[in-house]
């Protein structure tokens, strides 16, 4: 499939990273995170030229499935496995840093909520208007949340969660998609 000039991958699908390695997992999912937000800021691009076209439809519709699907699991991912699991044996800062980023997947959330209106009339080919501000302010704050994860607090998973820590959270994570941890 074709969507903006970019081929669809199964992004779901990383023959690298699976629930036998729930870190490695969620570092794979902030890869599709910017993959989606990309195709995003190229749907706000394309969308005003072209409108509810075919092609932004097929955005359109990408671009929920993984927001409305994905991103949520992997926020609660990280707030029930990783982060709690963390909270039990961090520093000050380290606790303070999780308490965070924490705190903005509500934010996260609510802006999407903002964006998928929008969205889901451009995924039906209705007119909208996708407002390239609101568009900025989600990628770039998704963008920065994602990245302050991965320096600020996934490095603590190696050094303070044992193997069977590490291993029960994939399997919680597994659980919570339907699949076997054996899956990824």
């Amino acid at each position: 499939m074709q969507v903006m000039g970019m081929r669809m991958l199964n992004r779901f699908s990383d023959r690298h990273a699976g629930f036998d390695d729930p870190v490695s997992l969620l570092l794979a999912c902030h890869e599709r995170v910017r993959h989606y937000l990309s195709l995003l800021q190229k749907l706000t691009t394309h969308h005003a030229s072209h409108g509810s076209d075919e092609q932004a439809q097929d955005a359109a519709r990408a671009v929920l499935r993984y927001f409305d699907v994905a991103a949520p699991l992997h926020h609660q991912d990280e707030d029930d496995h990783l982060f709690a699991l963390l909270k039990t044996r961090a520093d000050a800062t380290l606790s303070a840093e999780i308490n965070a980023l924490a705190a903005e997947h509500p934010h996260l959330h609510a802006q999407w909520a903002q964006l998928r209106v929008t969205l889901m009339a451009i995924g039906q080919g209705e007119s909208a208007i996708l407002n390239e501000a609101e568009v900025d302010g989600f990628v770039a704050l998704y963008t920065q949340h994602a990245a302050r994860e991965e320096n600020a607090v996934y490095p603590y998973a190696q050094t303070l969660l044992s193997d069977a820590e590490r291993e029960d959270m994939g399997r919680q994570m597994a659980a919570r998609r339907g699949v076997s941890a054996g899956t990824p």
